[in-house]
């Protein structure tokens, strides 16, 4: 079995690699501190006044480092109160808009409109039947229909006539209960 050492010189600078690695790693880690100092940034002065203010900086980082309890900085928090905007920090999806109320306007009113007419009967008056003294009985026209009626009887299943007069007929829808005067045409 071949470990691959056959190369003498490969063999030899792979081992000087491995120990200048294992060297370069001990001497990253160690803990050398002085060489790990903060180093100023470039343009800036390195001289007495920089390390008044390195001081300083360790002085406010030991400070906050301090473990006692400071009880004014405890009673600041326990006077805020939490006011929210009322969104579930649970849900993923955002709220539904507010629904906006109706605006009422001064002109519209809350009666309904009055009901329309219903449409005309579409009969006409077309004249008179039988003797003069007697029963009058008239003729009514609708399109090419000629209908033959005389008072309280139902015309085109729908009209009743309800009064005969000389000049007119007086005609009442009996679904709608809509009378309707019907003047005497010459035809």
């Amino acid at each position: 079995m071949k470990l691959g050492t056959e190369n003498k010189k490969k063999t030899i600078l792979a081992g000087v690699l491995v120990v200048v690695a294992a060297g370069l790693l001990a001497y990253q880690f160690s803990g050398n501190d002085s060489q790990n100092a903060a180093v100023p940034p470039p343009g800036s002065a390195a001289g007495p006044a920089s390390a008044k203010n390195a001081h300083k900086e360790n002085a406010l980082m030991a400070h906050s480092l301090d473990p006692t309890l400071r009880f004014d900085l405890l009673k600041s928090s326990e006077d805020v109160t939490y006011k929210g905007n009322g969104r579930n920090i649970f849900s993923s999806q955002a709220p539904p808009p507010p629904i906006p109320e109706p605006v009422k306007s001064p002109m519209a009113d809350n009666t309904p409109p009055p009901p329309a007419p219903p449409p005309p009967s579409g009969l006409k008056f077309y004249g008179f039947a039988g003797p003069k003294n007697g029963a009058k009985k008239i003729f009514l026209l609708k399109g090419e229909d000629i209908f033959l009626a005389k008072e309280g009887d139902i015309v085109d299943r729908r009209y009743k006539v309800v009064r005969v007069s000389p000049a007119s007929v007086e005609v009442e829808d009996v679904l709608t209960n809509h009378t309707e005067t019907l003047p005497l045409t010459a035809g």
